[in-house]
């Protein structure tokens, strides 16, 4: 599998490198060949011309970077098992799916079998291939057999015959807000099991890493949507502020490609003021004594963010061009490209950087998140148990999107205690104030920017529907009353001990007996 590079890459050093094909650029771009295409190469290093037609195709283009990502490996997998039976992708028959989806996930002799969820993503990604070349009438039919179904309102719609039945809806993964900063001090800030930093800890873009996890876990933000904040659209605090700031996360960033209101707690938008006033700054700032903004082969310098009910950026090219765009229609890669005008020169709009002072892609905030669960591991669980804590025990483990599982449990719990206990409602005042202003899971739905209640229940709450929170609340041992709103660890620490998947902190640990077995 090889990816098409972008233009910069494209026009240097691939020329440089392949003699004779220093118009390979403009030859690509005669046929139509994009920056962000992909290469299914041969075992026989040769490309199939109808393959590479549907990585071109506006199907495939139209897909996310990461859908676009996972299609491909997975359609590569298939090809190469194809390959083995001496058959090419358009020979196959339903039989050949079938024997490899046996391989995939029954064959005992497989020592990597997958689950039925992953199964029912490559499922998507041959569907989505062999939908593409029916239609293009590169096949007559298709290997993946369909079959009617009754859909979620009534309709009927086709699905693949081969989809798991037993495929999890969700892969739901929390941490209570004290776990989370038990991970935030071991995993990004250098702490050791008795809470104290490490000597020698080198703390590289800590303040970026912090103040994003932050973010993440208080907002509800998606990856793609919080790692691809300008900086104009991070609130600013204010004197005599509130607990919460209000923003706007553009639509096309979202996954539902609409717009919608977003709200962070106010350390975290501290932090990202520290953030932008220390290493971020420094980062910049060697960054133009390097040249490096220089030498970038497109940049935008930006003008201005009109007003209106449908804002847009303008912009200036190097070439003097003004461009414009509707915010809520720029794509992350477009953000990228978008500088200011500072005071030693252009600066990116684009809030997270890596230490070159360059934008950060959003993918890569999955090894900032790895790093620190490997730290998280080996600082915190005891050597005779390093590699057989599968529940995380001894320490925690977070991903980008169980911040926004953690949230959406947290926003519940808190909605609920301030419905019940803050505001002191009797059951039908209860009653009313749902059928005024909607229960907590319809409240938590729209700061998730799902498009339905039941999404919200089924994916994300579901495991802590029948947990009565009302009662629980109610009868905690520790009044949360008497707690900052943030602290309700009481109550967090019942609903991880009554429910399954939620990492809170125990004795196990906490810095004191940390390193004890």
């Amino acid at each position: 599998m090889l990816w098409v590079p972008q233009d910069a890459v494209r026009d240097g050093v691939r020329a440089s490198v392949l003699a004779g094909w220093t118009d390979l650029a403009v030859r690509e771009d005669a046929v139509g060949v994009r920056a962000g295409d992909p290469i299914f190469l041969s075992p026989g290093y040769w490309v199939d011309p109808t393959l590479a037609l549907y990585g071109q195709s506006r199907l495939f283009r139209k897909y996310t970077v990461e859908t676009k990502r996972n299609y491909a490996t997975d359609i590569a997998l298939l090809l190469t098992a194809l390959w083995d039976r001496g058959k090419t992708w358009l020979e196959a028959l339903p039989k050949d799916l079938e024997d490899f989806e046996d391989w995939r996930r029954f064959a005992v002799s497989n020592p990597q079998r997958i689950s039925g969820s992953k199964w029912n993503r490559e499922l998507a990604a041959f569907t989505s291939l062999y939908s593409w070349a029916k239609k293009a009438g590169y096949l007559t039919e298709s290997p993946v057999t369909m079959k009617q179904v009754m859909g979620r309102n009534g309709e009927v719609v086709s699905v693949p015959d081969q989809r798991a039945n037993d495929a999890r809806p969700s892969n739901v993964h929390w941490l209570t807000p004290r776990a989370w900063r038990r991970w935030i001090d071991v995993g990004l800030r250098g702490h050791t099991g008795d809470g104290v930093v490490e000597p020698g800890w080198v703390g590289r873009l800590e303040d970026r890493n912090v103040a994003f996890v932050r973010t993440v876990v208080s907002s509800g933000l998606r990856l793609q949507e919080a790692a691809s904040l300008l900086t104009f659209e991070v609130p600013q605090r204010r004197l005599g502020g509130g607990r919460y700031y209000r923003g706007k996360v553009a639509a096309e960033p979202t996954r539902s490609k609409k717009q919608r209101t977003y709200y962070v707690v106010s350390d975290a938008v501290g932090d990202i003021e520290s953030y932008a006033a220390s290493s971020r700054a420094w980062a910049i700032r060697k960054a133009q004594k390097a040249g490096r903004y220089d030498r970038l082969p497109e940049i935008r310098m930006f003008i201005e963010v009109t007003r209106g009910l449908k804002p847009k950026v303008r912009w200036c090219d190097r070439n003097g061009v003004v461009g414009e765009q509707e915010l809520n229609l720029l794509t992350w890669q477009e953000r990228m490209l978008l500088f200011t005008e500072g005071p030693h020169g252009p600066e990116p709009l684009w809030l997270w950087l890596n230490e070159r002072g360059l934008p950060l892609q959003p993918h890569s905030w999955e090894s900032v998140y790895r790093t620190a669960n490997q730290r998280c591991e080996r600082i915190l669980t005891p050597p005779r148990h390093l590699g057989m804590d599968p529940h995380k025990v001894y320490a925690p483990y977070a991903t980008v999107h169980s911040g926004r599982h953690s949230f959406a449990l947290y926003m519940l719990v808190v909605l609920n205690y301030l419905m019940d206990q803050r505001f002191g409602l009797s059951a039908e005042e209860r009653r009313d104030f749902r059928l005024l202003y909607g229960d907590p899971w319809f409240m938590v739905q729209n700061l998730l920017g799902h498009s339905s209640r039941d999404t919200t229940i089924k994916h994300y709450l579901a495991p802590v529907a029948d947990l009565q929170l009302r009662a629980m609340l109610a009868s905690a041992d520790d009044d949360p009353a008497e707690a900052p709103m943030p602290e309700l660890d009481a109550v967090f620490a019942r609903v991880a001990r009554e429910s399954e998947g939620i990492q809170d902190v125990d004795g196990r640990m906490q810095p004191a007996t940390a390193s004890a077995s």
